[in-house]
């Protein structure tokens, strides 16, 4: 089993157009999706899960989607809370909360105030996120720290990003059949084993996970070095 699992979240809007729904219906089963996933991640005891919610560039979308998006990410995360205090989940949020709504803004720091000292299973929700902007962020407070180019390594660095006391993933999956990363945790992945699903994601299942984890446990990790002998 992989000790952290990243997910990108695709695949919502399809989901509803097939059905003849808004967008915004693929969006809300998308929540209810990602409750369900966290579920059976706490029965397989993987420890660590980061779920791709709402990118950087997702703000060219329009401005009805995007409102639309953080009501339901309001209404999710304002319930997840007591579920997450229930089942000993620790919250983390990684992207900048500037920008979002003031009170999606207070939902998170709750979340994340009322569950910090929660160990069964950590679940990042990337939000306002982008690999790019975490880590040019990283660099600027680097130099505002004051530390010097000598001093830098990948230890002090990593510490600068927003992922900065959880592990790189060891998986990260893809659902909706795109093959990309847009733009999703560029320096935690540069080892990661990648899966992509061509399952759109309200549809993503205890099926389309065991799947992802069973191509995992086929593949070798070699970090760079030769298979033993």
């Amino acid at each position: 089993m992989p000790q952290h699992v990243a997910i990108i979240m695709d695949g919502n809007g399809r989901w509803a157009k097939q059905r003849g729904l808004p967008r915004l219906a693929g969006h809300k089963q998308g929540v209810d999706t990602a409750q369900n996933v966290v579920e059976i991640f706490i029965k397989y005891k993987i420890f660590y899960l980061t779920l791709y919610a709402f990118s950087t560039e997702n703000w060219n979308r329009p401005k009805r989607e995007i409102n639309g998006i953080f009501k339901i990410l309001e209404k999710g995360l304002d319930q997840g809370i007591k579920f997450a205090q229930d089942n000993g989940i620790r919250i983390c949020h990684l992207g900048k909360p500037d920008g979002l709504p003031l009170r999606l803004q207070e939902i998170v720091k709750r979340g994340l105030e009322l569950t910090q000292n929660n160990e069964r299973i950590t679940v990042s929700l990337a939000f306002n996120y982008g690999g790019r902007d975490e880590i040019i962020e990283a660099v600027r407070n680097l130099i505002s720290d004051g530390i010097s180019p000598p001093q830098i390594n990948e230890r002090i660095f990593r510490q600068y990003l927003h992922t900065g006391d959880i592990p790189d993933p060891d998986l990260i999956i893809r659902t909706g059949g795109e093959m990309r990363l847009s733009n999703f945790l560029i320096w935690q992945s540069a080892y990661a084993e990648i899966y992509f699903t061509p399952v759109l994601w309200p549809d993503f299942g205890k099926k389309e996970l065991d799947e992802a984890l069973a191509a995992y446990s086929q593949r070798q990790r070699r970090f760079g070095s030769l298979p033993p002998e």
